[in-house]
């Protein structure tokens, strides 16, 4: 005689999540129901991060353009997901939900820095989330291992338009801001030799 022992999953409602989040020592994100703690990420992945931000910031100077990094949340209504980008600028307004100012709805542009452990949700279904955004147009796929980004452009006819841009002297046009961005400044400080598994 075998015994089954079956286990639950327990799903949460999107206010069940804001309010563990809120008292929580480690970010999660919330994926329709489910509660997914987020991995640490390493310097690399942090210092690629700050240093497109950076970029951001100086393009968009005296624009009313706001570049968040890292714990800024986002809600995607239509997939019920909230999650932190790695980078994301709003043009114009950050339009809120809840009744702080934790959590946007409106970014134009998000990056996200690939990790190990991460890289094929990235690129798949959280691309296909990001994508219901109305003024999302944007999206930037950074590796953090090698000098190597993937940049995808929504055209006007709704359309995303994919550019992959590899190598040290290489750079990449933006659309949501006017600039270019050199791979040599976006992975300034990044040390290769010390990338760990994320």
């Amino acid at each position: 005689m075998t015994t089954e022992i079956q286990t639950f999953k327990r799903f949460y409602t999107p206010e069940e999540y804001l309010e563990l989040e809120e008292q929580a020592e480690f970010r999660s994100e919330y994926r329709d129901g489910e509660i997914i703690p987020m991995t640490g990420g390493t310097t690399n992945h942090n210092q690629i991060a700050l240093n497109l931000a950076f970029s951001l910031k100086i393009a968009t100077k005296k624009q009313n353009c706001r570049v968040y990094v890292a714990d800024v949340r986002l809600w995607i209504p239509k997939y019920r997901q909230y999650t932190y980008p790695d980078v994301m600028l709003i043009e114009g307004q950050p339009l809120y939900t809840g009744n702080n100012t934790t959590t946007v709805t409106n970014p134009s542009l998000i990056a996200e820095v690939l990790s190990k452990s991460t890289q094929n949700y990235d690129q798949g279904n959280k691309f296909l989330y990001y994508r219901s955004i109305p003024e999302f147009k944007e999206y930037i796929l950074i590796n953090q291992y090698q000098y190597h980004v993937m940049h995808y452009v929504k055209t006007d006819d709704g359309k995303w338009v994919f550019d992959e841009i590899e190598g040290e002297s290489a750079f990449f046009s933006l659309e949501t801001v006017e600039s270019q961005i050199t791979l040599s400044d976006l992975y300034e400080q990044v040390d290769f030799a010390a990338n760990y598994s994320e």
